[in-house]
């Protein structure tokens, strides 16, 4: 059967592009702006009942014992010659094998895969990633120098900086995105791909346009197009936001979970607490729009999808939706009992799967 409006002449097609773009925008701005009276109403409410907690920010000036835990891994920095940007990593395993690259999501640093560098360096140079304008890598201080297609050059660039021209590219959440893309552009520089909770980015656009539930988790999303009013909502009752995350019943890990300890926590708020620390973070979120919808895209490796079905952000039907778009050998796991942050929250079974995918055959076609 023939698409809908495949026979349409170019005048009509344009007419309907263009009308599709303006109730997207329409969309964007519309939901910001909803997404922006409720933050205003949850900080008056904030005020009204513990005035002086309210704007309590305590910036962490030593960062915990964890964060510099051997057994992680020496921490690193490479300089970018084409954008001569600094990015900060951590490595573990020997140089000389091949290269596993990790890329974490938000609110999150190098430090969400410490369970995947213990694991992984018995036989893989395993390089855990600092994105740019996160934790100690620069931060350019104007938007535009977060979009996507700067931070899919900056993988690729790293990936040559660091002596290989391939590697197993792992991304989780907005990680995943970057990711996904990487694989789409530079197929020749990723032998297998790995993503953890976030689907085909084409599968997301269009998902969210179809579910107005999925659109209601992805609010965030709205709300971080404003100027530096999300920054300011983190920061209150000393980033009580940013521990909530990833400690509440509704986001959080779950009591089956690797729930984080008070080091994990306080690591978290180390990165995140210092001056500044959020607005790079939060600009890959402000180029989003200006990039998407993106068009079809096929991904040509071997591919493994991992999901926690408890996922509060992202809505687990994404995920089985993204086979289409694999052209090779596609697993995807599915783990009732996990949440979003799903290395942390199930670490052994996550790593157990991964190594299971690594050891495949890469010749294998698409289940």
């Amino acid at each position: 059967m023939a698409r809908p409006g495949a026979a349409c002449p170019p005048p009509a097609r344009r007419v309907m592009v263009a009308a599709r773009a303006l109730l997207f925008w329409a969309l964007v701005y519309s939901y910001c702006g909803v997404c922006a009276c409720i933050a205003g109403l949850r900080l008056l409410w904030s005020i009204g009942r513990r005035p002086g907690e309210t704007f309590r920010w305590v910036v962490r000036e030593n960062p915990p014992a964890c964060l510099n835990d051997p057994s992680l891994g020496t921490h690193c920095y490479v300089r970018i010659k084409d954008s001569g940007l600094r990015f900060h990593y951590v490595a573990a395993g020997e140089r000389g094998k091949p290269l596993m690259l990790l890329l974490h999501g938000f609110p999150e640093f190098w430090y969400s895969w410490r369970h995947q560098l213990r694991e992984f360096k018995s036989e893989y140079r395993v390089v855990a990633l600092d994105l740019r304008g996160y934790g100690e890598t620069d931060a350019p201080s104007h938007k535009e120098n977060y979009k996507l297609d700067c931070l899919i050059t900056d993988i690729k660039d790293i990936l040559e900086s660091l002596g290989y021209n391939k590697c197993v590219l792992v991304g989780h959440d907005w990680g995943g995105m970057i990711a996904w893309l990487v694989a789409i552009c530079y197929p020749e520089m990723v032998t297998k791909l790995i993503v953890v909770n976030f689907p085909h980015p084409s599968v997301f656009t269009e998902y969210i346009l179809r579910h107005p539930s999925q659109l209601i988790k992805s609010g965030y999303y709205f709300f971080f197009q404003m100027p530096w009013f999300p920054e300011f909502m983190f920061t209150l009752n000393d980033f009580k936001v940013l521990k909530s995350l990833f400690t509440s019943q509704a986001t959080g890990i779950g009591k089956k979970g690797c729930r984080l300890t008070a080091e994990d926590i306080e690591a978290y708020l180390y990165v995140f607490s210092q001056p500044g620390a959020l607005t790079g973070p939060i600009n890959h979120y402000r180029n989003i729009f200006s990039c998407l919808p993106l068009q079809h895209h096929e991904v040509i490796m071997p591919t493994l999808l991992l999901w926690g079905e408890r996922d509060a952000f992202m809505e687990v039907e994404m995920a089985e939706i993204t086979r289409i778009y694999v052209k090779n050998h596609f697993r995807l796991t599915i783990l009732s009992e996990a949440s979003h942050w799903l290395q942390q929250d199930q670490p052994d079974i996550v790593n157990k799967l991964i190594w299971t995918f690594l050891k495949e055959e890469t010749t294998r076609k698409r289940e």
